[in-house]
């Protein structure tokens, strides 16, 4: 099934009824006891909010621990709350509290059940994309790139399985990766926790998800009608990029032992999104040991995780992964894992005209004006000692440097032979000038 990356996910729908949440029934009522007592609430509407479910389910989950003597009704309607009856914890519901409490610091959104979150991505997945030619030019517009790559991008985007982008370093590998994740466009829903075997795992990252919009709830009007289950947050599409410092041990679950809940790693964070693993080679780890890791999870579309109790359990794995090298793939990769990437895209310097073309454009986005004398000067004198290897970085490079130059030297800006002369001494250091 292809969609078009523009046309909405479908919501995850909210629970109508308690025995639709698929949770166990003592989790959910101690996530109420300890949001109550922790937030000190006492309106059923803030605690539905707090816990971040329905109204109607909200009061059969305090119903039911009032049924157990374990929250009593004050008994006072609240003016401010047209009207609301008030709750408040028995003796015996604080204590029952801070026995959750001590048990697991988790309180708030009520999780959603790993089998129901696996419904939800297979509505929303990377893989129901289909990006199109005008999408990814769009998305990388503010860059000058041969049409070939586009060639290349654009099916492997659209398939949502994993690239390997490679060459020399300097040519845009991590621009090119930021558009292909501005090209998808759509938002889908994250949640805010998962539940497995009565563990939480909280998913939801401010840091890694950018929430969209938030929907505001009229209290004037007559069907306060949530759209979708507020267990989750609506998002765009999440991006992971991790460098160098990326180690094996950052893809497993993180366990808090004061809170005594687990947080996701970060592959399952980027679920629906991208994951860029950029520098390949620079990690501590080889990166065939990186790569071997992600076997599994590229080719069946699940991962494997471990509770602190050794249990392993399944969750869905569905990202498109960019792995991006200065390497050559046969210099770091064994046949069997290049055999496991999908696509490899070969990302090369650019060719004199569009190296002119991105100086050009460099130089006019800084406000320094381009002068012919010096453009030959660098073309014809300073390029063939470097085999006239062009790379995308050098006019940001040179430019930025003359800038500076003319700063310090109080002149307006100005490109002449001279400058560049001075901008390039900065650009490489000179083999006799390395120490031994």
């Amino acid at each position: 099934m292809n969609m078009q990356a523009s046309t909405g996910v479908q919501p995850p729908p909210p629970p109508s009824r308690l025995e639709e949440m698929q949770l166990p029934v003592v989790m959910m009522r101690d996530i109420l006891l300890k949001t109550m007592f922790r937030k000190n609430l006492d309106l059923a509407t803030d605690i539905a909010e707090a816990i971040c479910l329905p109204r109607a389910v909200t009061q059969e989950l305090i119903d039911m621990a009032r049924s157990q003597k374990l929250i009593e009704a004050t008994g006072t309607l609240n003016a401010n709350s047209g009207g609301e009856m008030g709750y408040q914890l028995t003796d015996a519901g604080k204590s029952r509290a801070l026995d959750a409490l001590s048990q697991s610091e988790y309180f708030g959104a009520m999780p959603v059940p790993l089998s129901v979150y696996r419904e939800q991505v297979k509505r929303q997945s990377i893989r129901n994309i289909q990006v199109t030619r005008e999408q990814l030019t769009n998305a990388m517009g503010h860059l000058i790139l041969p049409k070939s790559l586009l060639d290349h991008l654009g099916p492997a985007v659209s398939a949502g399985r994993s690239i390997l982008m490679y060459g020399p370093p300097g040519n845009g590998k991590s621009s090119i990766s930021n558009g292909i994740r501005d090209a998808m466009g759509d938002k889908i829903y994250v949640p805010r926790a998962i539940e497995y075997s009565g563990q939480v795992i909280t998913v939801y990252d401010p840091i890694v998800h950018s929430s969209a919009e938030v929907e505001i709830d009229d209290p004037n009007s007559l069907r306060r009608k949530r759209t979708f289950d507020t267990r989750y947050v609506r998002c765009e599409r999440p991006t992971v990029i991790t460098g160098g410092e990326l180690s094996l041990s950052m893809l497993d679950l993180v366990y808090n032992p004061t809170a005594r809940t687990y947080q996701a790693p970060l592959q399952l964070k980027s679920t629906g999104g991208i994951f860029i693993v950029d520098d390949l080679g620079r990690q501590a780890e080889p990166p065939q040991a990186l790569v071997n890791r992600w076997i599994v999870p590229l080719e069946e579309a699940k991962d494997i995780l471990a509770l602190q109790s050794g249990e392993k359990f399944e969750v869905p794995f569905d990202t498109l992964v960019i792995f991006s090298t200065n390497f050559h793939p046969n210099a770091i990769f064994d046949k069997a894992a290049l055999r496991r990437i999908f696509y490899k895209i070969k990302i090369d310097g650019p060719c004199q005209s569009d190296f002119l073309k991105i100086f050009a454009m460099v130089a006019r986005k800084k406000g320094m004006p381009l002068d012919e004398a010096a453009l030959i000067y660098l073309i014809k004198e300073k390029y063939p000692t470097i085999d006239n290897v062009y790379a995308n970085y050098q006019p940001v490079f040179l430019i930025d440097q003359m800038i500076s130059i003319c700063n310090f030297e109080g002149i307006p800006y100005q490109m002449t032979p001279e400058l560049i002369e001075r901008a390039w001494a900065n650009m490489f250091v000179r083999e006799e000038e390395i120490l031994h």
